[in-house]
């Protein structure tokens, strides 16, 4: 029977293009599933509802709104915030779920929708399914005119997490930090909390814009050139860049040069320590640096809710995907970009700048491509790498199918293919001890994909 049930969410929430796949229509029953689906443990029930910049989401808000009252649940509304002060708002408030109105780092004609435990954790597979089951079987609790409950201004409480937030961290005052939040949800927060956590702050696209007219939401290499070239005019100590929702961080060192991601994610695993976990597709760098201070690596899917899952599983001090998507299971469940930069700032203001702390760590090349693939050839297209691709090469010493293909070499190389959750790409991630033998990898896999392509 479950199989049966159309697929609405990928691998960070449901998402897509407004009015192709992501309408008021869609929005109201998923507002009104949630409602069902924690109805059915409580009777009085509160969701947390919050959106990001984007020019539909106030419209998509309005239409969870009408199918959570439909359901006969309060909401809690928030406004405009970053993804991490819902996750947050939901476990502080003793909320049943949270909702975020949002589609990350995706361009501006994109929308999503992403659920939130009361842990602040995000919904996991099975509880996604459970959500699919009742919108396709239109299972819907509907509430009596005298059980329609109200919406609640909790907006306030964003001053909460502001000051929970510096209580995490211990920076000495003094530092220069360049902020660009990409005109998104993290455009009036992210500067406050480092003015107030004693740091000198420039601010770049920090003016909420859901047309995103600095640069594209995705803190990639090509759309920071702004940012790395004035943390280097400004004489700044450190450069920080947020995705349109904030549960990213990027950051650019003094030198203006934006931080190795595995890099990044190795040194801040390495100051916790403990166990600690990420995904398939991270560094060898990071276990190195585990190994180096008694620490251990726990390697998961893709995705962050992937993450979070294994970090309640393992108790794991710390998570995070190379992506800059990090998670502090001792503050909140959510991915949380304005913590991550804190810790960050925290780093280079008590030990060294942040191009000496990364330069000390190992360094393996490392090659991120995106191939365009209809979603409708994906199962397909994967079905024949999983079958092909170790043939392509001499040295396989692994095959790991715990998301995507990942193949391990004798001489330490590696290369991961696995389909995108959110976009219409087949990606390939490779590691390798040479520039030369990372080239070669990168040309064998993706020949061979555009072969099957």
């Amino acid at each position: 029977m479950d199989q049966m049930i159309p697929k609405l969410f990928g691998t960070s929430g449901i998402r897509g293009k407004v009015w192709e796949s992501i309408t008021t229509e869609l929005a109201l029953r998923v507002g009104r599933a949630v409602s069902t689906y924690v109805k059915r443990e409580n009777s009085e029930c509160k969701i947390v509802l919050g959106y990001d910049t984007r020019t539909s989401s106030q419209m998509i808000e309005n239409a969870i709104t009408a199918g959570i009252l439909q359901g006969g649940c309060y909401v809690l509304r928030l406004g405009m915030v970053p993804t991490p002060v819902v996750g947050y708002a939901t476990m502080k408030l003793k909320a049943d779920a949270g909702i975020m109105i949002t589609a990350s780092h995706n361009p501006p004609e994109y929308n999503g929708i992403k659920l939130w435990n009361p842990s602040g954790m995000a919904y996991t597979q099975a509880q996604e399914k459970a959500i699919e089951k009742i919108i396709f079987e239109e299972d819907f609790h509907k509430a009596s005119w005298d059980n329609i409950r109200k919406i609640e201004d909790v907006s306030s409480v964003i001053y909460d997490y502001i000051n929970d937030l510096l209580d995490q961290v211990n920076i000495e005052p003094g530092l220069k930090v360049v902020i660009d939040s990409g005109n998104g949800a993290a455009s009036l927060v992210s500067p406050l909390i480092l003015r107030k956590a004693g740091c000198e702050v420039i601010t770049l696209n920090c003016q909420p814009d859901g047309f995103f007219p600095g640069r594209m939401p995705e803190p990639s290499l090509e759309n920071l050139s702004e940012l790395m070239k004035i943390v280097k005019a400004t004489k700044a100590d450190l450069g920080i860049a947020h995705d349109g929702d904030a549960d990213r961080m990027v950051a650019i060192d003094e030198e203006g040069n934006m931080a190795d991601f595995d890099k990044l994610l190795a040194l801040i695993s390495s100051k916790i320590g403990g166990k600690i976990v990420t995904t398939v597709d991270a560094s060898l760098c990071v276990d190195e640096c585990m190994e180096k201070v008694g620490g251990e690596v726990i390697r998961t899917k893709v995705g962050d809710v992937h993450v979070a899952e294994a970090i309640v599983e393992n108790q794991a001090s710390f998570g995070g995907e190379p992506s800059g998507t990090w998670l502090h299971p001792d503050f909140c469940m959510c991915p949380d970009g304005i913590l991550s930069a804190l810790k960050v700032v925290e780093l280079v203001s008590n030990q060294d700048p942040l191009s000496k702390l990364l330069d000390n760590l190992p360094n393996y090349p490392t090659i991120r491509e995106k191939i365009n693939c209809d979603d409708t050839q994906k199962d397909q297209i994967m079905e024949d790498v999983r079958e092909k691709l170790p043939q392509q090469f001499d040295d396989v010493l692994d095959v790991n199918l715990i998301d995507g293909i990942r193949i391990s070499m004798k001489d330490g190389s590696w290369v991961l293919i696995r389909p995108s959750g959110t976009e219409s790409y087949i990606r390939i991630t490779l590691e390798s001890r040479t520039i030369e033998e990372a080239e070669n990898i990168k040309k064998t896999s993706r020949e061979f994909i555009e072969g099957l392509l």
